[in-house]
């Protein structure tokens, strides 16, 4: 098969109140962000018991594909490493080479491409694999996946059951949201001769593929979980001002999907379930929010997919006319002065 495992990489997250204010310094080491911002940052984990649920999530999604492996035949162990928490990605690695693996593939948790999205893995990549030293093993980071059909109609069967959720109320307003990043960043995603703003487009396909998919003419396209100084511009408008700007056009309901993330990590419950939802209610609107796709069985079927790709040589399926990118072997770029991390944002902890 030419491959001897799949290493999961994600972002990582706290699992108990001790672990939130190292987690958050590892998320913005280097990055200047105030103390005082990580403590605000710290009382959302707290909300909900100092436990992020994202290491969770990931652990289910991986036995989901798992066990979708073994149903197709395909003897391929997953490896689970993270970005910011334990299980660091450079302590996985290290086991993965002690375990005799010479090459493997990796799923990022993201569908999408600029440089929180696709390029950091890449330097996730190439840093465990210099912790780890001789010996590492070759890593093939799969694709991007934002506008696989697999992904577009799990993310569309769940804005329809929203819908439904609020009794399919006529008026109701459908609301895309991906986490914001520095509009500079959004400039430099992607490869120089692209133009830039692959981010941005990328999420505007996907809203574009699910709309059509759910049977939805109108829509809108919004950000989340900006941070950085005001004075430096970042993708907008934002999730809770949208309602406002909504509500005084006398939308009396909502349906939010965060399309833009894969899985109900801790911005998504906070600053959906939460703030845009309690200023719905305080503007009388009928909210509803969207499932994201982890927990719906094709993700499972998708993955494997992605895999079949470089196992079997399958065939891409893609819904759009997007080059399909991501694919990089030991953590090089897409292309020369693709994503560069120069452009890189201070991101919120996710």
């Amino acid at each position: 098969m030419g491959y001897d495992a799949l290493l999961w990489l994600s972002f990582g997250g706290p699992e108990g109140p001790d672990e939130v204010m190292p987690f958050l310094e590892n998320v913005t080491r280097g990055r200047g962000v105030p103390r005082e911002r990580l403590l605000e940052v710290a009382e959302h984990y707290q909300h909900f018991g100092g436990v992020s649920p994202i290491n969770r999530l990931n652990r289910s999604a991986i036995a989901a594909v798992e066990k979708q492996l073994a149903a197709e035949g395909v003897e391929l162990p997953v490896r689970f490493g993270n970005r910011n928490w334990h299980p660091m990605v450079e302590r996985t690695l290290a086991e993965m080479k002690a375990d005799g693996v010479r090459r493997a593939l990796v799923f990022p948790t993201s569908a999408y491409g600029g440089y929180s999205a696709c390029r950091q893995y890449d330097e996730d990549i190439e840093r465990a694999r210099a912790a780890v030293g001789d010996g590492a093993p070759d890593l093939v980071k799969l694709r991007q996946f934002f506008d696989h059909p697999l992904f577009v109609s799990a993310i569309a069967d769940a804005v329809r059951a929203a819908h439904a959720g609020l009794g399919d109320r006529p008026g109701t307003r459908t609301v895309f949201t991906a986490h914001s990043v520095p509009v500079s960043a959004d400039q430099a995603a992607g490869p120089p001769s692209e133009g830039g703003y692959r981010y941005s487009r990328q999420i505007a396909e996907a809203a574009r593929l699910v709309a059509a998919e759910a049977g939805i003419a109108e829509y809108d396209v919004v950000w989340q979980s900006r941070s950085g100084p005001p004075q430096v511009p970042w993708l907008e408008p934002d999730i809770v001002d949208h309602i406002d700007a909504l509500h005084e056009r006398g939308v009396e309901s909502v349906v939010v999907s965060p399309i833009g993330f894969v899985s109900d990590h801790l911005e998504v419950v906070w600053d959906l379930d939460n703030e845009a939802a309690e200023r719905a209610a305080e503007h009388g609107m009928a909210f509803a929010r969207a499932a994201t796709p982890d927990s719906d069985p094709r993700f499972a079927e998708l993955v494997v997919e992605l895999i079949r790709e470089h196992v079997e040589d399958a065939p891409a399926r893609k819904l759009s006319e997007f080059p399909a990118a991501g694919c990089t072997l030991n953590g090089a770029p897409c292309a020369i002065g693709c994503c560069e991390p120069a452009k890189r944002p201070s991101a919120r902890p996710a």
